[in-house]
């Protein structure tokens, strides 16, 4: 209920900041622009993008036949969170890490490296699915779309805004001084309100990392799984590359594929709590859990 809150209050904080924008630039009609252009070019993302994500990890269907383990575990745990059976890919990656993908539950997609599946045992198996499932069940790739679509909408306004002070300072030669000092103010705002709309998107999906392995342990019936996965995940991202993640997919991923500095800094422009952060929450959990 906490991260669901958190998750409305961040949102809300975007919508405010995108009509303060909007208004700033153009009044209502400015903001409905910039959103209706940001929604489309991210409906389309959602609906397709999962297809693109999983060409572009080369990721194939996983053999039910070599995975019938994992195919009765999901189904398995599908049962028990009342969740449609999700198609399941492997990625032929070295480097242990999954995502869960797709524009619905109904169409849900978790993926697996072939990292994982080597590294780790059955019950860690149990956490890293749980944890993907619980995303689907929350709805997560909704939420980070309509996220994604909001600051989409930010960052096309503060163009927008730059651009109109940029050639409105150049139109006016006759009053050098007050159009300086728009310009200028204009760029202040535009790169705060960037850089705030980023660092609150960040903030949901961390905020649902939270949820989705609160979610995972109740549904596994235990944290003990999703915390030796976990303990195991930060090892094996910052030794083994993951080969073509880029940073606009790392929020996929139970664990970011990338190598990050440990500072607060760092943590602040990451899509993913700290791991010790969220054993840390995990081992808490455990107690209500019995």
């Amino acid at each position: 209920m906490a991260n669901t809150l958190k998750t409305f209050l961040l949102l809300a904080a975007l919508t405010v900041l995108l009509v303060f924008l909007g208004r700033l630039i153009g009044g209502p009609a400015g903001m409905t622009i910039a959103l209706i252009m940001a929604a489309v070019m991210n409906l389309i993302a959602y609906l397709f993008g999962h297809k693109i994500i999983l060409w572009q990890y080369r990721a194939v269907p996983l053999p039910e036949n070599q995975y019938r383990w994992l195919y009765d575990m999901t189904r398995r745990l599908c049962q028990r969170a009342g969740l449609p059976m999700p198609k399941l890919y492997l990625l032929p990656s070295p480097q242990p890490n999954a995502f869960a993908t797709g524009p619905s539950p109904a169409k849900g997609i978790v993926a697996f490296t072939a990292g994982l599946l080597q590294t780790m045992d059955q019950r860690e198996v149990e956490g890293v699915l749980a944890h993907e499932l619980a995303h689907i069940k929350n709805r997560d790739m909704l939420t980070m779309t309509i996220a994604a679509t909001i600051v989409g909408a930010i960052t096309w306004i503060v163009d927008m805004l730059r651009w109109s002070a940029i050639f409105g300072s150049m139109r006016s030669r006759d009053n050098e001084n007050s159009s300086g000092i728009e310009l200028v103010f204009v760029i202040i705002v535009g790169i705060i309100a960037s850089i705030a709309a980023v660092l609150i998107q960040l903030a949901i999906s961390r905020t649902r990392e939270y949820a989705a392995d609160a979610e995972a342990a109740r549904m596994a019936g235990t944290p003990d799984g999703l915390i030796s996965a976990l303990q195991k995940l930060e090892m094996y991202t910052a030794a083994i590359p993951m080969e073509g993640a880029t940073p606009a997919t790392s929020h996929l991923f139970i664990a970011n594929p990338f190598k990050g500095a440990g500072d607060w800094i760092a943590s602040l422009f990451s899509t993913h709590p700290p791991i010790p952060k969220r054993i840390e929450r995990l081992r808490a959990l455990k107690y209500n859990l019995k």
